[in-house]
């Protein structure tokens, strides 16, 4: 379980094919504090450590993780906002994150309110994902609350603290991102329909 406040931001040094697989090896700080089995939050993926030195670290992609998130299309020299898993007993700054992606969705607007700046995304519906207003939306691993709710679209208002310490920095129209659902809205929306 992760919380969705994104502590560093590592960059792709290496991505090796093997098979199905994607070996990506990362170059971070947090290196030197992992170890192997370790689990680690990926612009909201969750990985598993592979193989640790003192600068880099490196994670495997499967083919179901790859088809599902935006994994396929990190290339060299990308960023990424990464987290360590949380530890039972401190504060939960963000909320319950799982690390499991539900789908990717697109940068569709941005505009900048004079003090914060209001990204929009568009995802597929077909995946009958929802968002509520002040609800709870990861984006990329990062923790944010939905200012504004669609039917298949919403926005998150960004403080220039997130806009610096996140990949939000780096996002344009046409991004593509990952998104994690609130898993307490995931679990009473499919109650709902099961009635």
């Amino acid at each position: 379980m992760f919380t969705g406040i994104v502590e560093s931001i590592g960059r792709i040094e290496n991505i090796e094919k093997e098979g199905e697989n994607l070996h990506i090896t990362i170059g971070s700080p947090l290196a030197i504090e992992l170890k192997i089995d370790q689990s680690v939050s990926h612009n909201g993926i969750c990985l598993t450590v592979v193989a640790v030195t003192d600068s880099t670290y490196t994670v495997t992609g499967i083919k179901e993780t790859i088809g599902k998130t935006s994994m396929g299309q990190w290339k060299l020299g990308d960023r990424v906002n990464l987290e360590r898993a949380m530890i039972l007993g401190t504060r939960l700054d963000g909320h319950l994150v799982q690390g499991h992606v539900d789908q990717t969705a697109r940068c569709i607007s941005m505009e900048d309110s004079e003090g914060s700046i209001y990204f929009g995304f568009e995802y597929d519906e077909k995946q009958s994902n929802i968002t509520i207003e002040k609800g709870s939306i990861t984006v990329d691993g990062t923790s944010l609350t939905v200012v504004d709710s669609g039917i298949n679209t919403f926005k998150v208002a960004i403080i220039p603290y997130t806009l610096e310490h996140t990949l939000f920095g780096t996002y344009k129209i046409g991004t593509v991102v990952n998104l994690e659902f609130d898993v307490i809205g995931k679990y009473v929306a499919k109650m709902l329909s099961m009635r």
